[in-house]
């Protein structure tokens, strides 16, 4: 946690980024991109900034409470929301003009009060408490409260340049600190405020970021070099570039997509990664799937889900989705897993994942397509939670084809 105020045009800066995402509906990561592009910030104020930015919308709701503000007012009264989290973090108040007060007494009297409420203290809307209690029951109130502390920042060793061994003592001499991660041979934590895209390393591809727990995932196809595998819902490829590595670049690696702009930015990374076995193929219907049957030893389906189990790295999704949203995806994964999975030969391996941690969007949704699909069985399951790994949360079942 910070040791000093942030200076007064950091605070508009988070001002601003904020006003975009919750009065424009601007996802996070592209407010940034705009608030950040031609500035010449140090890394490190860079960092503070980011770092003020997520706790607020992590815990959104606590931070308007104890500023006696409504979300909709922060581009009107957004300097006293910047005030409550100074108080709430015991810093001094930073020098903005013309800030707007924050009674200190009645600022108390609310954070007592915010104590007593789970919910409130966590950051969680009101739906997202509903949702999370129906779904997971007394196991919600600790994911609650996981989903409310900020990300740790991991890396992925790029296993065809190098090995985390050499990527960590590569790091150590360009200022980044980073240690190994128990249980994920190819993560390493960062440890130090970096600006890791600014190192050589990135620039040469010794490394992807990506969560620790993300990377369990590809870990989890089993492939090998020479496979023929398939990632069919690859969006910008962080998988994709794991599994090329894993492979050693042999072999075929097929990243499919719905959207083009995606594929091309993977096309990018694979380039600077030396993934060269990647193939990209745009899902322009039904019958680039049905091209494809029986044809992948290998396929992992990473469907489009709720993303609830990555809100603290996407603190902005809880206060821009509502429940209503659910059904919709739960409808395009139960479509995914049933006609994807045709591409699988026999005695092959799929792995349907999500970054979701609801009982709905994982678990039920395989029993639904085994129910329906006698020539699939499954082997394992597993579901990483941000209370029980510290990770992002994931899910991940292995499911393999017994017949045609």
């Amino acid at each position: 946690m910070m040791l000093s105020p942030l200076s007064a045009s950091s605070c508009e800066l988070v001002l601003g980024v904020l006003n975009q995402v919750l009065i424009e509906g601007a996802p996070l990561d592209r407010a940034y991109s705009k608030h950040f592009s031609g500035l010449q910030l140090a890394p490190a104020e860079q960092a503070r900034i980011a770092l003020v930015t997520g706790d607020l919308l992590r815990r959104l709701n606590l931070f308007c409470y104890l500023a006696d503000i409504e979300p909709a007012r922060v581009e009107r009264e957004g300097s006293r929301l910047i005030n409550a989290w100074h108080l709430f973090h015991e810093l001094p108040l930073p020098k903005m003009k013309y800030a707007l007060p924050v009674d200190a007494a009645e600022f108390a009297g609310r954070l007592t009060q915010a104590r007593n409420q789970g919910p409130l203290w966590d950051g969680c809307p009101a739906w997202l408490d509903t949702l999370g209690q129906a779904e997971l029951g007394e196991a919600w109130p600790a994911e609650r409260a996981a989903l409310a502390l900020a990300p740790k920042r991991y890396l992925r060793s790029n296993g065809l340049k190098c090995d985390p061994q050499a990527l960590m003592a590569r790091l150590k001499g360009e200022g980044v600190d980073t240690q190994p991660v128990a249980g994920v041979p190819s993560a390493l934590e960062v440890t130090s405020d970096a600006a890791l895209f600014r190192t050589q390393s990135f620039a040469d591809g010794w490394f992807e970021q990506q969560d620790a727990g993300s990377q369990l995932v590809a870990d989890a196809l089993d492939v090998a070099p020479g496979m023929r595998v398939i990632d069919a819902c690859a969006g910008a490829g962080g998988k994709t570039l794991h599994l090329a590595a894993k492979m050693q670049g042999r072999g075929r690696l097929l990243a499919m997509d719905v959207e083009q702009w995606k594929l091309d930015n993977l096309k990018q990374r694979a380039r600077r990664a030396g993934a060269h076995n990647v193939e990209t193929r745009l899902i322009a219907g039904s019958k680039t799937i049905k091209r494809l049957k029986l044809s992948a030893d290998r396929l992992l389906l990473d469907v489009p889900c709720s993303g609830l189990g990555v809100l603290k790295r996407n603190p902005d999704a809880k206060w821009r989705d509502t429940e209503e949203r659910l059904p919709v995806l739960m409808e395009l994964q139960e479509h995914i897993l049933g006609s994807y999975s045709r591409m699988l030969k026999v005695g092959g391996i799929l792995v349907y994942a999500t970054c979701s941690i609801l009982p709905s969007e994982n678990r039920r949704q395989v029993d639904k397509f085994l129910a329906a699909q006698s020539n699939f069985r499954l082997l394992d399951d597993e579901c990483i939670t941000p209370a029980n790994q510290g990770f992002d949360g994931f899910y991940l079942a292995r499911i393999e084809r017994i017949a045609e």
